[in-house]
């Protein structure tokens, strides 16, 4: 399913509300987030671009210490702040239990919307986040979509 999930149903999210997501959001947390030691990958070169546009960015990944200045999470229930937009880099047979994780958050510490980047859908799994309240969006690149925000 290439598109966007809002609200609970299926919305076929335009790219204006695409556009007007990206502007709200403040912050940002990476599951999957790579360090300096893979700045060649898109799990660093994305968030990267995303910290230089002002974002604030939280890595979520056991695997490394730390990332752009910022000490790396193992889990989603570690971030200290609730995210605008928490931003996947797993593959898709990962995404139902990511979507176990949040949904296990309370309320509060969810993330406002669930971006799957490019080349990941999970349609169940975002049936569940959408449902759950969250908007969703799947199969697009957010260091794209940020890049064309700043610009417009």
């Amino acid at each position: 399913m290439r598109g966007a999930i809002a609200g609970g149903k299926l919305s076929g999210m335009n790219e204006t509300e695409i556009i007007s997501l990206i502007r709200l959001a403040k912050t940002i947390g990476v599951v999957g987030m790579q360090d300096e030691a893979h700045a060649d990958r898109p799990a660093f070169a994305i968030p990267q671009q995303l910290a230089q546009r002002g974002y604030e960015v939280f890595p979520i990944n056991p695997k490394i210490q730390a990332s752009l200045g910022r000490p790396s999470v193992s889990s989603l229930s570690e971030l200290p702040v609730q995210v605008d937009i928490l931003d996947v880099f797993r593959r898709a047979e990962h995404i139902p239990a990511l979507t176990a994780e949040i949904l296990a958050l309370p309320s509060d510490k969810r993330p406002k919307a669930v971006w799957l980047q490019s080349g990941i859908t999970e349609p169940e799994s975002e049936a569940k986040l959408a449902a759950a309240g969250m908007t969703v969006v799947s199969d697009r690149c957010l260091g794209v979509y940020a890049a064309y925000a700043s610009r417009t």
